[in-house]
């Protein structure tokens, strides 16, 4: 998970505060589920690049460490 930093007013810090405790959660996760039902909302899609959106799956799968640079992985590829 990723960090971001904001600078909010004191009395939108209260009403969050104030919310999150009456939630039984933290600001942080308060503040989250506001962006994604912002973004659901406004049907902003996320427009990031096929590493971005994959980014979890990298590196989780097993095979051959060198099967992008190694030619006798493709031997009888496409018969």
């Amino acid at each position: 998970m990723r960090t971001v930093s904001l600078k909010i007013e004191e009395g939108l810090d209260r009403r969050l505060a104030a919310n999150a405790r009456r939630q039984g959660t933290s600001k942080s996760e308060l503040v989250r589920a506001a962006l994604q039902a912002y973004f659901a909302e406004e049907g902003l899609g996320y427009s990031g690049s096929c590493l971005e959106l994959a980014g979890e799956l990298i590196g989780c799968g097993n095979g051959p460490a060198d099967l992008s640079s190694n030619s006798k992985h493709m031997k009888r590829f496409g018969e």
